[in-house]
């Protein structure tokens, strides 16, 4: 027997909910950028720069709380302690310390004085703040340039209402993602960045499936009032949608729970994103057709004469 998550015909009223959906949206976005330009980001070493230093244990395994605790005595500011590679491996980053190349340096030699030969120093890297801003700006490119490539793609492959509309939801749902680092302070990195660019990939193949659904019946209906005609798509699609969502939290949650540190902010930022996401398909992304005037000719408020016959011709074709 197969699982159905939502029934294969619903007929939820999404057009009416945009009452909502659309105020709630807005404050959220707004909180969020207002969170970014006010509290701001947690860079990590990726973005402020640091020293980088992986360490092999002479004695087994490496126990990671006292590998932290070690550095942390040393007043080095910021230090993430992860597991790297086999179970006696350790990746240590420091932030850029005050100082220059001569605080680095001695930020290292702390280190391997605390661990003297207890510890195998294996590759030792210092990202300056010249690098760490390069990343930072093509970062941010490679995301703009995403958008770039959405808008003219959706714009070929549908009409100009779709583009901007696919747009603007994918813009939320990264504005979105971006409070959720915010307001948790998690470690932005250049994992960070994929999976924001992620998020963006997997919003978008949600929402062109609902835009393809309303595509096929703009042609179908042509007389269906738009509201309605949105309605009805999306509970066409509503099952598929929910159904992948819900497969694609099955592998991140475990990943999340079991995954250690080393990917645990991006897990969670791909949980949220993959949640946001769909929201966004659903409440978001087919409503702003209505407000963009994608069937301006046609009839904007329900007529139930004109689409009971409506569907009466799409039935008997």
């Amino acid at each position: 027997m197969l699982l159905k998550l939502v029934p294969e015909k619903t007929n939820i009223q999404f057009m009416w909910l945009r009452k909502v959906t659309f105020p709630l949206s807005l404050v959220i976005a707004a909180a969020s950028i207002a969170l970014f330009f006010t509290v701001g980001l947690n860079f990590g070493i990726d973005f402020k720069g640091g020293t980088v230093i992986e360490m092999k244990m002479r004695e087994g395994p490496a126990d990671l709380a006292t590998v932290r605790s070690t550095i942390s005595a040393l007043d080095l500011g910021d230090v993430q302690v992860q597991q790297f590679g086999g179970p006696d491996e350790v990746l240590v980053r420091i932030q850029q310390q005050e100082g220059g190349e001569a605080a680095q340096q001695a930020a290292v030699a702390a280190v391997r004085g605390a661990f003297g030969d207890t510890a195998e120093f294996r590759r030792i890297e210092v990202v300056g703040p010249r690098v760490s801003g390069e990343l930072a700006r093509a970062g941010t490119m490679a995301v703009v340039a995403a958008l770039i490539v959405i808008l003219f793609y959706i714009w070929f492959r549908f009409e100009w209402q779709f583009a901007i509309g696919a747009i603007v939801t994918t813009i939320n749902d990264i504005v979105v993602t971006i409070g959720l680092f915010v307001v948790l302070q998690l470690d932005f990195s250049l994992s960070s960045i994929a999976a924001i660019l992620t998020i963006i990939g997997y919003s978008l193949n949600d929402t062109v499936v609902v835009y393809d659904r309303i595509r096929e019946n703009l042609r179908r209906y042509k007389r269906l009032p738009l509201p309605e005609l949105l309605d009805r798509s999306i509970n066409e699609t509503l099952s598929r949608t929910v159904m992948t969502s819900v497969t694609t939290l099955l592998a991140l949650i475990p990943l999340y729970l079991f995954g250690g540190e080393v990917i645990r902010s991006f897990t969670l930022a791909m949980i949220f994103g993959i949640v946001i996401g769909t929201y966004s398909s659903i409440f978001l992304a087919a409503p702003l057709l209505i407000f963009l005037s994608l069937r301006p000719g046609g009839p904007a408020k329900s007529d139930g004469g004109e689409a009971a016959q409506d569907d009466g011709v799409a039935a008997g074709a």
